[in-house]
Protein backbone atom coordinates (compact mmCIF):
# COMPACT_ATOMS: atom_id res chain seq x y z
CA UNK A 1 0.00 0.00 0.00
CA UNK A 2 2.56 2.96 1.27
CA UNK A 3 4.65 1.44 -2.06
CA UNK A 4 1.60 2.46 -4.27
CA UNK A 5 1.49 5.36 -2.62
CA UNK A 6 4.98 6.62 -3.55
CA UNK A 7 4.93 5.24 -6.83
CA UNK A 8 1.74 7.48 -7.38
CA UNK A 9 3.43 10.69 -5.77
CA UNK A 10 6.29 10.78 -7.53
CA UNK A 11 4.09 10.18 -11.03
CA UNK A 12 2.01 13.33 -9.06
CA UNK A 13 5.64 15.39 -8.85
CA UNK A 14 6.80 14.60 -12.10
CA UNK A 15 3.51 15.48 -13.72
CA UNK A 16 3.57 18.88 -11.91
CA UNK A 17 7.41 19.63 -12.71
CA UNK A 18 6.03 18.84 -16.68
CA UNK A 19 3.19 21.79 -16.39
CA UNK A 20 5.12 23.87 -14.20
CA UNK A 21 7.93 23.64 -16.78
CA UNK A 22 5.37 23.99 -19.71
CA UNK A 23 4.13 27.63 -18.55
CA UNK A 24 6.99 29.25 -16.68
CA UNK A 25 9.61 28.57 -20.03
CA UNK A 26 8.79 31.58 -22.11
CA UNK A 27 9.18 32.13 -26.04
CA UNK A 28 8.06 30.05 -28.86
CA UNK A 29 7.90 25.93 -28.68
CA UNK A 30 9.85 24.81 -32.11
CA UNK A 31 7.61 23.10 -34.76
CA UNK A 32 8.70 19.41 -35.15
CA UNK A 33 9.79 20.15 -38.89
CA UNK A 34 11.40 24.05 -38.10
CA UNK A 35 15.51 23.94 -38.44
CA UNK A 36 17.93 26.58 -39.65
CA UNK A 37 16.92 26.37 -43.53
CA UNK A 38 13.24 25.05 -43.40
CA UNK A 39 10.13 26.26 -41.83
CA UNK A 40 7.97 29.14 -42.01
CA UNK A 41 8.12 32.21 -40.16
CA UNK A 42 7.02 36.13 -39.74
CA UNK A 43 9.41 38.70 -39.26
CA UNK A 44 9.11 42.30 -38.98
CA UNK A 45 10.72 45.21 -40.24
CA UNK A 46 11.52 48.73 -40.58
CA UNK A 47 10.39 49.99 -44.29
CA UNK A 48 12.98 51.96 -44.14
CA UNK A 49 15.15 48.37 -45.48
CA UNK A 50 12.16 47.23 -47.13
CA UNK A 51 14.09 46.72 -50.76
CA UNK A 52 17.02 45.68 -49.15
CA UNK A 53 15.29 42.97 -47.04
CA UNK A 54 13.42 41.43 -49.75
CA UNK A 55 16.27 40.82 -51.71
CA UNK A 56 18.08 38.95 -48.66
CA UNK A 57 14.96 36.74 -48.29
CA UNK A 58 14.43 36.30 -51.97
CA UNK A 59 18.38 35.29 -52.21
CA UNK A 60 18.03 33.10 -48.75
CA UNK A 61 14.70 31.09 -50.13
CA UNK A 62 16.22 30.45 -53.58
CA UNK A 63 19.15 28.65 -51.19
CA UNK A 64 16.85 26.86 -48.97
CA UNK A 65 13.86 25.87 -50.55
CA UNK A 66 11.42 24.39 -47.79
CA UNK A 67 12.31 27.71 -45.98
CA UNK A 68 9.22 30.65 -46.07
CA UNK A 69 10.03 33.96 -44.65
CA UNK A 70 7.06 36.67 -44.88
CA UNK A 71 7.91 40.28 -43.67
CA UNK A 72 5.77 42.78 -42.48
CA UNK A 73 7.20 46.06 -43.08
CA UNK A 74 6.03 48.82 -40.24
CA UNK A 75 7.23 52.18 -39.00
CA UNK A 76 9.81 51.30 -36.08
CA UNK A 77 7.52 51.95 -33.14
CA UNK A 78 5.41 48.99 -34.28
CA UNK A 79 8.11 46.92 -35.38
CA UNK A 80 9.49 46.98 -31.51
CA UNK A 81 5.92 46.61 -29.91
CA UNK A 82 5.74 43.08 -32.40
CA UNK A 83 9.15 42.11 -30.73
CA UNK A 84 8.18 42.91 -27.57
CA UNK A 85 4.60 41.45 -27.52
CA UNK A 86 5.92 38.58 -28.88
CA UNK A 87 4.01 38.79 -32.14
CA UNK A 88 7.53 37.83 -33.53
CA UNK A 89 10.98 36.19 -33.08
CA UNK A 90 12.80 38.75 -35.21
CA UNK A 91 13.02 41.76 -36.21
CA UNK A 92 14.96 44.61 -38.39
CA UNK A 93 15.59 47.71 -37.00
CA UNK A 94 18.37 50.89 -36.63
CA UNK A 95 17.22 51.13 -32.88
CA UNK A 96 18.23 48.68 -30.31
CA UNK A 97 16.32 47.81 -27.39
CA UNK A 98 15.86 49.99 -24.49
CA UNK A 99 17.76 48.36 -21.05
CA UNK A 100 13.99 48.39 -19.63
CA UNK A 101 12.87 46.28 -22.65
CA UNK A 102 15.64 43.87 -22.48
CA UNK A 103 15.05 43.54 -18.43
CA UNK A 104 11.02 42.85 -19.32
CA UNK A 105 11.73 40.19 -21.89
CA UNK A 106 14.83 38.66 -19.58
CA UNK A 107 12.10 38.48 -16.62
CA UNK A 108 10.47 35.85 -19.21
CA UNK A 109 13.01 33.99 -19.59
CA UNK A 110 13.78 35.82 -22.77
CA UNK A 111 17.13 36.52 -23.66
CA UNK A 112 17.28 39.38 -26.76
CA UNK A 113 20.24 38.85 -29.23
CA UNK A 114 20.96 41.66 -31.27
CA UNK A 115 23.26 41.32 -34.39
CA UNK A 116 24.69 44.60 -36.62
CA UNK A 117 24.84 43.48 -40.25
CA UNK A 118 24.72 46.90 -41.99
CA UNK A 119 25.62 50.99 -42.21
CA UNK A 120 22.95 52.99 -43.47
CA UNK A 121 22.59 56.44 -43.51
CA UNK A 122 19.65 58.81 -43.69
CA UNK A 123 19.38 61.31 -46.95
CA UNK A 124 18.19 64.17 -47.42
CA UNK A 125 16.35 65.08 -50.78
CA UNK A 126 14.68 68.11 -52.06
CA UNK A 127 13.14 68.38 -55.86
CA UNK A 128 14.99 68.21 -58.81
CA UNK A 129 14.61 72.12 -59.41
CA UNK A 130 16.02 73.46 -55.84
CA UNK A 131 19.35 74.74 -56.73
CA UNK A 132 20.57 74.83 -52.84
CA UNK A 133 21.96 71.28 -52.52
CA UNK A 134 24.98 72.05 -50.27
CA UNK A 135 23.51 72.63 -46.68
CA UNK A 136 25.35 72.75 -43.73
CA UNK A 137 25.45 70.15 -40.70
CA UNK A 138 23.77 73.91 -38.85
CA UNK A 139 20.97 74.14 -41.56
CA UNK A 140 19.85 70.65 -41.22
CA UNK A 141 20.12 71.10 -37.00
CA UNK A 142 18.75 74.79 -37.02
CA UNK A 143 15.55 73.34 -39.31
CA UNK A 144 14.56 70.86 -37.03
CA UNK A 145 14.76 73.14 -33.97
CA UNK A 146 12.52 75.63 -35.94
CA UNK A 147 14.75 78.08 -36.19
CA UNK A 148 15.18 77.98 -39.95
CA UNK A 149 11.84 77.81 -41.54
CA UNK A 150 12.79 79.13 -45.26
CA UNK A 151 14.96 78.54 -48.11
CA UNK A 152 15.74 82.22 -48.37
CA UNK A 153 17.11 82.17 -44.74
CA UNK A 154 19.85 79.64 -46.16
CA UNK A 155 20.49 81.39 -49.38
CA UNK A 156 19.04 85.04 -49.67
CA UNK A 157 18.88 84.24 -53.67
CA UNK A 158 16.37 81.43 -53.81
CA UNK A 159 13.16 81.80 -55.46
CA UNK A 160 11.60 79.18 -53.08
CA UNK A 161 10.30 80.43 -49.58
CA UNK A 162 9.17 77.88 -46.54
CA UNK A 163 9.98 74.68 -46.00
CA UNK A 164 7.85 71.87 -45.82
CA UNK A 165 9.86 68.95 -44.06
CA UNK A 166 8.93 65.13 -44.85
CA UNK A 167 9.04 62.44 -43.34
CA UNK A 168 7.91 58.63 -43.64
CA UNK A 169 5.99 58.46 -40.43
CA UNK A 170 4.69 59.68 -37.14
CA UNK A 171 6.13 56.64 -35.32
CA UNK A 172 9.28 56.48 -37.83
CA UNK A 173 13.00 55.16 -37.10
CA UNK A 174 13.99 58.31 -39.13
CA UNK A 175 12.61 61.43 -37.37
CA UNK A 176 13.07 59.35 -34.24
CA UNK A 177 16.84 59.90 -35.02
CA UNK A 178 17.39 63.59 -35.63
CA UNK A 179 15.31 64.41 -32.67
CA UNK A 180 18.02 62.51 -30.72
CA UNK A 181 20.76 63.62 -32.98
CA UNK A 182 19.77 67.32 -31.94
CA UNK A 183 18.64 66.99 -28.81
CA UNK A 184 15.14 67.36 -29.33
CA UNK A 185 12.34 66.33 -26.91
CA UNK A 186 9.23 67.61 -27.29
CA UNK A 187 7.22 67.86 -30.94
CA UNK A 188 8.73 68.91 -34.20
CA UNK A 189 8.15 72.58 -35.34
CA UNK A 190 5.10 72.84 -37.55
CA UNK A 191 6.78 72.69 -41.17
CA UNK A 192 7.11 69.01 -40.09
CA UNK A 193 4.87 66.61 -42.39
CA UNK A 194 4.16 62.47 -41.88
CA UNK A 195 3.48 60.69 -44.76
CA UNK A 196 3.16 57.09 -44.58
CA UNK A 197 6.71 55.51 -46.01
CA UNK A 198 9.84 56.16 -47.89
CA UNK A 199 8.12 55.85 -51.11
CA UNK A 200 5.32 58.46 -50.43
CA UNK A 201 8.55 60.94 -49.12
CA UNK A 202 10.39 60.41 -52.59
CA UNK A 203 7.05 61.09 -54.71
CA UNK A 204 6.07 64.46 -52.45
CA UNK A 205 9.42 65.64 -53.24
CA UNK A 206 9.57 65.05 -56.68
CA UNK A 207 6.47 67.04 -56.72
CA UNK A 208 7.38 70.07 -54.30
CA UNK A 209 10.03 72.65 -55.27
CA UNK A 210 10.25 73.74 -51.45
CA UNK A 211 9.89 70.52 -50.24
CA UNK A 212 12.79 68.81 -47.98
CA UNK A 213 12.44 64.52 -47.27
CA UNK A 214 14.31 62.36 -44.81
CA UNK A 215 14.69 58.74 -46.47
CA UNK A 216 16.97 55.86 -45.69
CA UNK A 217 19.75 55.78 -48.69
CA UNK A 218 18.79 52.29 -49.34
CA UNK A 219 15.64 53.50 -51.22
CA UNK A 220 18.03 55.15 -53.62
CA UNK A 221 21.13 53.41 -53.52
CA UNK A 222 20.89 50.27 -55.60
CA UNK A 223 21.92 50.74 -59.29
CA UNK A 224 20.40 47.30 -60.52
CA UNK A 225 17.28 47.87 -58.68
CA UNK A 226 14.89 49.54 -61.53
CA UNK A 227 12.71 50.59 -58.16
CA UNK A 228 15.22 52.23 -56.70
CA UNK A 229 16.51 53.78 -60.09
CA UNK A 230 13.17 55.16 -60.82
CA UNK A 231 13.28 56.92 -57.41
CA UNK A 232 16.92 59.02 -58.46
CA UNK A 233 15.23 59.94 -61.25
CA UNK A 234 12.53 62.31 -59.55
CA UNK A 235 15.17 64.06 -56.97
CA UNK A 236 18.22 65.13 -56.10
CA UNK A 237 20.32 64.31 -52.85
CA UNK A 238 21.57 67.22 -50.67
CA UNK A 239 25.33 67.08 -49.67
CA UNK A 240 26.11 67.80 -45.82
CA UNK A 241 29.01 69.75 -44.63
CA UNK A 242 31.11 67.98 -41.76
CA UNK A 243 30.14 69.66 -38.53
CA UNK A 244 33.48 71.28 -37.51
CA UNK A 245 34.37 71.86 -41.46
CA UNK A 246 31.84 73.69 -43.46
CA UNK A 247 33.86 73.89 -46.41
CA UNK A 248 33.85 70.06 -46.89
CA UNK A 249 30.65 68.71 -48.21
CA UNK A 250 29.69 64.70 -48.89
CA UNK A 251 26.76 62.70 -50.31
CA UNK A 252 25.56 59.14 -48.78
CA UNK A 253 27.48 57.19 -50.58
CA UNK A 254 29.34 54.00 -49.15
CA UNK A 255 32.73 55.78 -48.84
CA UNK A 256 31.51 58.29 -46.52
CA UNK A 257 29.24 56.12 -44.86
CA UNK A 258 32.31 53.68 -43.97
CA UNK A 259 34.14 55.82 -42.62
CA UNK A 260 31.42 58.10 -41.11
CA UNK A 261 32.27 61.65 -42.90
CA UNK A 262 28.70 61.48 -44.08
CA UNK A 263 27.28 63.03 -40.49
CA UNK A 264 23.88 60.86 -40.38
CA UNK A 265 24.77 57.46 -40.35
CA UNK A 266 23.39 54.35 -38.31
CA UNK A 267 23.94 50.73 -38.01
CA UNK A 268 21.01 48.18 -39.07
CA UNK A 269 19.93 45.68 -36.57
CA UNK A 270 18.49 42.27 -37.21
CA UNK A 271 16.96 41.26 -33.36
CA UNK A 272 15.91 37.96 -32.46
CA UNK A 273 13.96 35.93 -29.14
CA UNK A 274 14.24 32.72 -30.49
CA UNK A 275 15.00 30.02 -27.76
CA UNK A 276 15.91 27.92 -30.25
CA UNK A 277 17.91 27.28 -33.63
CA UNK A 278 15.19 28.17 -35.68
CA UNK A 279 14.31 29.58 -39.14
CA UNK A 280 15.31 32.84 -37.69
CA UNK A 281 18.76 31.79 -36.60
CA UNK A 282 19.56 30.84 -39.79
CA UNK A 283 18.03 33.90 -41.55
CA UNK A 284 20.51 35.72 -39.08
CA UNK A 285 23.55 33.39 -39.94
CA UNK A 286 22.91 33.75 -43.97
CA UNK A 287 22.19 37.90 -43.46
CA UNK A 288 25.49 37.99 -41.38
CA UNK A 289 28.00 35.68 -44.10
CA UNK A 290 29.33 36.37 -47.22
CA UNK A 291 26.15 36.01 -49.32
CA UNK A 292 24.35 38.12 -47.32
CA UNK A 293 26.61 40.97 -46.59
CA UNK A 294 26.88 40.90 -50.42
CA UNK A 295 23.45 42.11 -50.57
CA UNK A 296 24.12 44.63 -48.21
CA UNK A 297 26.70 45.76 -50.57
CA UNK A 298 25.16 46.05 -53.89
CA UNK A 299 22.28 47.85 -51.87
CA UNK A 300 24.50 50.90 -51.66
CA UNK A 301 24.59 50.24 -47.79
CA UNK A 302 27.96 49.20 -45.71
CA UNK A 303 28.38 45.46 -44.59
CA UNK A 304 29.30 44.92 -41.26
CA UNK A 305 30.85 41.97 -40.62
CA UNK A 306 32.61 41.58 -44.37
CA UNK A 307 35.87 43.47 -44.82
CA UNK A 308 35.60 45.93 -47.87
CA UNK A 309 37.68 47.80 -49.67
CA UNK A 310 37.21 51.76 -50.27
CA UNK A 311 38.86 53.08 -53.66
CA UNK A 312 39.06 56.71 -54.35
CA UNK A 313 39.23 57.50 -58.20
CA UNK A 314 40.78 61.06 -59.12
CA UNK A 315 39.26 62.97 -62.07
CA UNK A 316 41.46 63.60 -65.43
Amino acid sequence: MNSSFEILSIRILIMAAVIFGLVTCSGRKKPLDERPTRGDIRISVDESYELLIDAEIYAFTTFYHYAKITPDYKPEWDVISDFINDSVQVIVASNKLTEDQIEYLLLQNIIVKTVPFANDALAIIINKENKDSLLTYENIRDIFNGQITSWKEINQESKLDKISVIFDNSKSGNVRYFKEKFGITGNLPDHFYAVQNNEEVIDYISKSKDGMGIISVSWISDPDDSLSMSFTDKIQVAAISDPVDESTYYRPYQGSIYDKSYPFTREVYIISRETFAGLGSGFIAFITGEKGQKIVLKSGLVPVTMPIRIMQFADN
